[in-house]
């Protein structure tokens, strides 16, 4: 047997979250994922391409909510039905992978050869094939060691709006201990991070047997273990409605034992606000990236998103500006980060994108 066939992998596409940080292009109806933001392809489409070149497209699903059904069918039409997770209430990433994942023990032809990975739809990776070569290495230790595993990437920059993992001894070629999960950090203490190294970005993608989620869940989540009775005999609603609100971050993998971290061997970048296209996307020779009907002069460093007109900006240096959904945004650069504050003192048709 094929080191690529030991196995049935499965990949779970976490499709949930409003991306409030590209406002107002990202509106809860249409939000990041949704949008051309790394290619010219949605980052939905670019991530359902990634998942195919790790299993069948028949064996993709899809977590997301009720309320985007419409355009996940308009932008994935080759996906069956049944391949989407429609929540019947957000509850964050730990019940959404539990759901997840006893779907996967339910369908899969080997349940007991089933390994399942789970990949965010808002992240930027490249290339395929070195992303590829890393999910061998974590399908495989997943699939034989039965751990936990995640994906940590080596720093580039002191970031602080990434969580940290320290990494331990090694366990197999390319696998780890985590020693431990290390909450966002201040600038001085990631430029610490990145200067001594041992210490990799917590990607948020995880790989392993849905069985050994489900268990571990049991163990280690009491928000979730008295429900999880109820994904057993098929009763969706009622174990959404009896959980809280968790990550899987928080709720199992900073508590468990049995976690191990893969180091990643592509790029990555989960394009968390505006500025971060200046990282994943050529700018010209000024240092402007310019999208849509964009058009700059005499300017420098900016970024300019023109969705629904024209957009022209004259002498402009490090700005962020933004036409969509009938709202003009700009901001200093630096700013744009601090979206969820403005969002915040915003009114309600302005937030979510409403005409």
């Amino acid at each position: 047997m094929s080191e690529e066939s030991r196995f049935e992998r499965w990949v779970v596409l976490l499709a949930g979250g409003i991306g409030s940080r590209f406002w107002p292009a990202s509106t809860p109806r249409r939000p990041k994922q949704f949008l051309p933001l790394a290619t010219n392809h949605p980052l939905i489409v670019d991530t359902v391409e990634r998942a195919r070149a790790l299993t069948d497209a028949s064996r993709v699903l899809i977590v997301a909510g009720e309320q985007l059904r419409l355009e996940l069918e308009s932008h994935l039409p080759e996906l069956g039905r049944d391949q989407l997770l429609l929540e019947p209430q957000a509850r964050g990433t730990a019940p959404a992978l539990a759901w997840a994942a006893s779907e996967i023990i339910a369908r899969a032809e080997q349940p007991d050869r089933a390994v399942m990975v789970s990949l965010n739809t808002d992240h930027v990776i490249r290339p395929l094939e070195d992303f590829v070569s890393t999910l061998d290495i974590a399908i495989a230790a997943a699939g034989d060691a039965g751990r936990l595993l995640t994906l940590g990437i080596q720093p580039v920059r002191p970031e602080t709006g990434y969580g940290y993992i320290e990494v331990g001894d090694p366990l197999t070629p390319g696998v780890f201990e985590v020693r431990r999960f290390v909450e966002k950090p201040d600038e001085d203490t990631a430029t610490d991070y990145l200067r001594q190294g041992g210490f990799l970005w917590n990607s948020g993608m995880f790989v392993w047997r849905p069985q050994v989620l489900l268990a571990e869940l049991d163990a280690h989540t009491p928000e979730l273990s008295g429900k999880l009775e109820s994904l057993a005999r098929g009763d969706v609603a009622d174990f959404f409605a009896g959980v809280p609100a968790l990550s899987v971050d928080h709720g199992l993998m900073e508590r468990s034992p049995n976690v191990a971290v893969v180091e990643a061997g592509f790029e990555w970048d989960d394009v968390g606000a505006w500025a971060a296209l200046l990282r994943v996307r050529e700018s010209d020779a000024q240092g402007n990236l310019l999208t849509g009907d964009a058009h700059a002069v005499d300017c420098q460093d900016s970024l300019i998103w023109a969705e629904d007109g024209p957009v022209v900006a004259y002498g402009a240096s490090g700005l962020v500006i933004v036409r969509a959904s009938g709202i003009t945004f700009v901001a200093p650069r630096e700013r744009a980060l601090e979206l969820k504050q403005l969002l915040a003192e915003l009114p309600e048709d302005l937030r979510s994108g409403d005409d």
